[in-house]
């Protein structure tokens, strides 16, 4: 008996740890019931809150995709912050939830309590558990005064909308929302963020920004059995090392000199948030839509700041090496050039490749990202290269105005084996120095995404 109810409280941990909060609603009569407690006149506020709202990326989660829904309506931007992304999970479909000032469908019936309590804690009113979404564990360290900002935008610096947001309803277990204030006790911090006293303010600044609103650690850290970060701060060894959401592999930010910041600048870092473009480097999968919606919009000052910090962060869990002027580098680069390259998948390369990557593997600043180098293609898990491949991508749009260019599928173009030789190719050539890709991996992470 005992088995049976620890094995039903793990599955119901691991479900609670999904990434998107379903739509919460209330009756009509207890939203009047709970007046809003904001000032409409205080603009100064108003305008911090929706300066934070970017920081934390809030409309990233909460807006949903062109096509609404349902992915058939008309290709128009839907309704800032009316819910309706859905996340696809092996328990069933989770919608992000409506957090306009809207008092029946959205949030415009929470007092401040009630919006501190579900941002920190996960819990909405009526001690309705909440899917880590937001994600709590990281909002729990936003300070006192960001988070009544944060309030006065989002019911007064908000347009509400009365559309509910497609109601999450999963299989049993998972559906027993009551078992999270278990995940929460057990995972969960509930600590506001302190300044260290030892470091700088911009470090400070920096550190804030990233563990908090930012909430780096939701991807970039990787999790454990029941889905829980393993780490909320510097301290913690696996804190920002990458980790593995939806098929894509958030890269390493630590300083090791393979796959993490190691080789990168505080420089390349700000222009990277602010552009989607540094360092030879360009923004793909789930980080783009972080650049277009959250980091281009941030203060070059706070850029700054974030970047300083993880500067700063020691290398942990290294993986791949990369040393341009090795001799077996050399050799690879001058055979890339004159086309004499026998080695399985640079044919597949200077195929389909070289003409964007270059023979050389730098690619071409501000519109191809370099291989050479790369910190991505250099990581312990191929998932990220093994999707990029069959299914393309696209650098963001921002405000910096560089051009968005394009990467076609090749899931029609090249079999498994192909796609795991020029990885392997990509992987070890200029200088890279990583494990293969095997064609059973392309295989495993095609078959995840059905293509």
């Amino acid at each position: 008996m005992k088995t049976h109810v620890f094995s039903f409280i793990a599955a119901a941990a691991i479900a609670c740890a999904m990434f998107f909060a379903d739509g919460v609603t209330l009756h009509r009569a207890h939203a009047q019931m709970l007046p809003a407690q904001a000032d409409a006149s205080d603009t100064k506020l108003i305008a911090k809150g929706e300066y934070l709202a970017k920081a934390a990326d809030c409309a990233g989660c909460h807006t949903a995709p062109p096509g609404g829904p349902s992915g058939k309506e008309p290709l128009h931007r839907s309704a800032p912050f009316a819910g309706g992304l859905p996340m696809g999970s092996p328990f069933g479909t989770i919608w992000s939830s409506n957090i306009t000032p809207d008092p029946v469908a959205g949030i415009g019936h929470y007092s401040y309590d009630d919006f501190e309590r579900a941002v920190r804690e996960g819990v909405a009113p009526g001690n309705r558990r909440l899917y880590p979404a937001m994600p709590y564990p990281s909002f729990a360290k936003i300070n006192d005064d960001d988070m009544h900002a944060l309030y006065a935008y989002f019911m007064h610096g908000v347009a509400p909308v009365s559309t509910p947001a497609p109601r999450t309803d999963l299989p049993f277990p998972f559906n027993q929302r009551w078992t999270l204030m278990f995940w929460s006790f057990a995972f969960a911090p509930d600590d506001v963020f302190v300044p260290d006293s030892t470091r700088s303010p911009q470090w400070n600044r920096g550190a804030y920004l990233v563990q908090s609103l930012g909430h780096c650690g939701a991807c970039h850290t990787p999790r454990g059995p029941a889905y829980e970060e393993r780490g909320y701060d510097e301290h913690a060894r696996h804190y920002l090392t990458g980790g593995t959401n939806d098929h894509w592999f958030a890269p390493n930010l630590t300083g090791d000199d393979g796959s993490g910041l190691g080789r990168i600048s505080e420089d390349q870092i700000v222009s990277f948030l602010k552009s989607g473009h540094g360092g030879g480097l360009v923004a793909f999968g789930s980080m783009v839509q972080v650049v277009e919606d959250s980091t281009q919009y941030l203060s070059d000052d706070d850029l700054r700041a974030i970047a300083h910090y993880l500067k700063r962060l020691p290398a942990r869990e290294p993986s791949g090496r990369f040393d341009d002027h090795s001799h077996a580098a050399l050799q690879t680069v001058r055979a890339m050039n004159t086309g004499n390259v026998e080695l399985p998948g640079a044919g597949v390369y200077q195929s389909f490749c070289a003409r964007c990557h270059k023979a050389d593997g730098m690619g071409e600043a501000l519109r191809y990202p370099r291989l050479a180098g790369n910190p991505a293609v250099l990581g312990a898990h191929v998932d990220s290269l093994v999707r990029l491949l069959v299914e393309g991508g696209e650098a963001p749009h921002t405000q910096a105005g560089i051009e968005a260019k394009k990467m076609p599928p090749f899931a029609g173009k090249l079999t498994d084996t192909e796609m795991a030789r020029v990885l392997t190719f990509v992987r070890n050539t200029w200088g890279n120095d990583a494990s293969p890709v095997t064609s059973r991996e392309v295989e495993r992470i095609r078959h995840s995404l059905g293509k």
